[in-house]
C-alpha cells in the first residue's frame, strides 16, 4: 500500500519549501503596503481636512477694525472657552467673500444675540442703568428749593414727581390717578418708571441700551439766572469726565447710551463760552453729542435729541383707569367748535397768538381763555380741562417755543389738535404721534393766519362730521402712549409714552449696531441739519431731499441758533403760566 503523504505545517513548508515560502513573504508585505497607504489617506483627506488650514490660523488671530463708528479689537475667532462657550457670541463675517476674509467679534455681539432667544421675554429689551453718584440726581431732590427760581418745585417732586393729588371736586377729573403734575418734571418721573421696567439687568453685556439718570432739567434749572458759565456746565463736564471712565462708555463710546431732560433742548445748546449766552452747552459736549437725549422739545437741526411727551396731569395706575376715561372722552358732548387758553406774545413779531386771539374772540362758535391778565383759571388744571373736554378743536400755535405742554393736554381730553407750525408736533414726537398726521390733526400753515387772514371757523366747518368723529377716535386711541403711568405701578396691556420712548431708543440702537456689523450708515449723505426730515422718511428711503415743510426750518443760521435760545428766556419768563405756555 502507498502511504499518503503527511501534510506539513506552515512553519515546515518555510523550512522545506524555500520559493513558496518567499511567496507568501512578499504577499504579505505588498497587503501590509496597501493597507498603510491606505490609512494615510484616509488621515489625509478625512481628518486633517476637517481641521484648520493655514488661512483659518491666520484669520483667527485678533484683527483690527476700523469703523466709521468705533474701533474695536476682536479677541481670537477660534478660541473659546469651556466656561462660558455658551454665552460667547457667533462671530460675524465682514466684507465678501474673498481669500482675505476676516472674522470680527465685537463687545456688542451678546447683547444682540439675546433677541433670538425666544423663550427670554426679555430678549433684545434688556436695559443697564448706571450707579450715578447721588449729586447727579437724588441730591438736587433733597435741595428742591432751589429748582426753580419762582416756583416751590418740592411739591412737585412729592409722589414719585406727580405733585400733589388733584381734587375732583367739579367732576372734570377721575377720583383716582391724577396730579398736578409740573411740565418741567419728566427727568423725575422717567426715572422712577425705569425703576419698575421689566427687564433690568446689571449685565451690561446683554443690554440693548443703557440709561443714564441724571437730572438734566433739574440741574440747569437751578443755575439758569444770576449764575455764570462755570456754574452752569459743572454738572455736565462732571458728567461726561464720570461716564467716560466707566467700561459700559468704551463698547461704543456711549452710542448705546440714554438721559432724559425735562426742558426743551435749547436750554442744553449754549453756542458760546460768553455769559450773556443761555443755558448751558451739555448737547454740544463731543461726548454728549454721542448720546441720545430725550427732551420735551427737541432741535430740528441736531442729532443727538429726541422729543418726547410733556407730562400731563393723568397718570394711570392701571389698565382700567384708562379704558374708563377714554370711555368717557368718546361720549361727551361738544359745545364749541375751536378754543384756545393762552396769552398774546407782543415782543414776539413773527407770532400769530394775537391774530388767533382776535379770531376767537369775534366767532360764537370759540371758547377763550385768555391768561394775559393774570387770570387764576389759566392755573387751573380744572378749568383748562373742561374746557378742552366741550371743545371739538384745540388750537396749539407756537408757545414761546415750537411746542406746548397744552397741545398734550387737549389730546387727552379728546380735542382735535389744530397745529400752524411742523415743528410743533410733526418733526418732534415721531415716536408717539402718527407719521400721518391728517389723521389725528389738523394742519393751518402760519403764513395763512398772518398773510392770507384764513378764517380757522371757515377752514373747521369745512371738515365733514363724520369724519371729525373719526379723527376724535384716532386721538382718544392715541391717548395710553401719551400719558406717563403712575411710576409705582404698571400696566398690564397699554403701552404708555414711556415704553414707547424706551423701544424707540433700543430699535435706534439695535439698527445702529447692525449698520455697524455690515458696514454700512443708516442714511446716504446723511446732513445733520436736515435732522427733522429723516424720521419722516418713507421705510426703504435712504436720503433726504426736498420737502414742502422746508421754508419753515431754512433759515439763516444766526437765525435758527439765536431764535430758540431767546425763546428759552422768554420760557422762563412765563414759567408761572405752567398749564398754558
Amino acid at each position: 500500500m502507498r502511504r499518503r503523504p503527511v501534510a506539513l505545517g506552515p512553519f515546515d513548508a518555510m523550512e522545506k519549501g524555500p520559493h513558496n515560502s518567499q511567496r507568501t513573504r512578499l504577499c504579505f508585505l505588498a497587503s501590509l503596503s496597501v493597507f498603510f497607504w491606505i490609512l494615510l489617506l484616509y488621515f489625509h483627506f478625512v481628518v486633517l481636512g476637517s481641521s484648520p488650514t493655514i488661512e483659518d490660523s491666520v484669520a483667527s488671530k485678533p484683527v483690527k477694525f476700523e469703523s466709521p463708528y468705533i474701533k474695536v479689537e476682536s479677541v481670537p475667532a477660534r478660541v473659546t472657552d469651556v466656561h462660558v462657550e455658551e454665552e460667547k457670541p457667533a462671530p460675524v463675517k465682514i466684507g465678501e467673500n474673498t481669500a482675505d476674509e476676516k472674522v470680527v467679534a465685537y463687545p456688542f455681539m451678546r447683547a444682540l444675540r439675546t433677541a433670538e432667544n425666544k423663550s427670554d421675554p426679555c430678549g433684545g429689551r434688556y436695559i443697564y442703568v448706571h450707579k450715578l453718584p447721588p449729586r447727579f440726581n437724588e441730591d438736587m431732590l433733597k435741595e428742591c428749593r432751589s429748582l426753580s427760581l419762582w416756583t416751590n418745585m418740592c411739591k412737585f417732586t412729592s409722589n414719585e414727581g406727580l405733585g400733589p393729588p388733584l381734587e375732583n371736586v367739579e367732576g372734570v377729573f377721575e377720583n383716582t390717578g391724577w396730579y398736578a403734575t409740573n411740565q418741567f418734571a419728566v427727568d423725575v418721573i422717567f426715572s422712577n418708571r425705569m425703576k419698575q421696567y421689566e427687564c433690568l439687568t446689571n449685565d451690561s453685556s446683554i443690554a440693548a441700551a443703557i440709561f443714564v439718570p441724571f437730572y438734566a432739567g433739574f440741574d440747569i434749572a437751578r443755575y439758569l439766572w444770576g449764575y455764570n458759565i462755570s456754574a452752569r456746565d459743572a454738572a455736565s463736564l462732571d458728567l461726561v469726565d464720570w461716564l467716560m471712565k466707566r467700561p459700559e462708555w468704551g463698547i461704543m463710546g456711549g452710542k448705546d447710551h440714554f438721559l432724559v431732560a425735562g426742558r426743551i433742548t435749547w436750554d442744553f445748546r449754549r453756542l458760546s463760552d460768553e455769559e450773556s449766552d443761555w443755558g448751558n452747552k451739555l448737547l454740544f459736549l463731543p461726548a454728549a453729542r454721542n448720546m441720545s437725549m430725550l427732551v420735551v422739545e427737541s432741535s430740528p437741526w441736531n442729532a443727538n435729541d429726541f422729543g418726547i411727551p410733556y407730562p400731563t396731569y393723568f397718570h394711570p395706575a392701571k389698565d382700567e383707569e384708562v379704558f374708563v376715561w377714554q370711555d368717557r372722552m368718546r361720549k361727551l358732548e361738544r359745545k364749541w367748535l375751536f378754543s384756545f387758553a393762552g396769552a398774546p406774545r407782543p415782543g414776539n413779531l413773527k407770532s400769530i397768538r394775537g391774530q388767533i386771539i382776535d379770531q376767537c374772540r369775534s366767532s360764537k362758535v370759540c371758547k377763550l381763555l385768555e391768561c394775559d391778565f393774570g387770570e387764576s383759571k389759566c392755573h387751573s388744571p380744572s378749568s383748562i380741562m373742561q374746557m378742552f373736554q366741550s371743545s371739538l378743536f384745540c388750537l396749539q400755535p407756537q408757545g414761546d417755543s415750537y411746542t406746548r405742554r397744552s397741545a398734550f393736554d387737549s389730546m387727552l381730553a379728546g380735542c382735535i389738535p389744530v397745529f400752524f407750525h411742523p415743528g410743533s408736533a410733526y418733526t418732534q414726537y415721531t415716536w408717539h404721534l402718527p407719521k400721518d398726521y391728517t389723521t389725528y390733526s389738523v394742519f393751518i400753515p402760519e403764513d395763512d393766519i398772518r398773510k392770507r387772514n384764513v378764517s380757522i371757523e371757515e377752514r373747521l366747518n369745512q371738515i365733514s362730521p363724520e369724519q371729525v368723529k373719526i379723527m376724535r377716535e384716532t386721538v382718544i386711541n392715541l391717548i395710553p402712549r401719551l400719558v406717563y403711568v403712575d411710576p409705582r405701578s404698571k400696566l398690564e396691556t397699554l403701552r404708555d409714552a414711556f415704553d414707547v420712548a424706551v423701544q424707540a431708543v433700543i430699535d435706534k440702537v439695535t439698527r445702529l449696531r447692525r449698520n455697524i456689523i455690515q458696514g454700512r450708515t443708516e442714511y446716504d449723505n446723511f446732513v445733520e441739519e436736515n435732522s427733522w426730515k429723516y424720521d419722516l422718511l418713507d421705510e426703504g428711503q435712504r436720503e433726504a431731499g426736498a420737502h414742502e415743510w422746508d421754508p419753515f426750518f431754512s433759515k439763516p443760521k444766526d437765525e435758527q441758533r439765536d431764535q430758540p435760545a431767546e425763546a428759552a428766556k422768554n420760557s422762563w419768563k412765563n414759567e408761572q403760566m405752567i398749564s398754558t405756555s
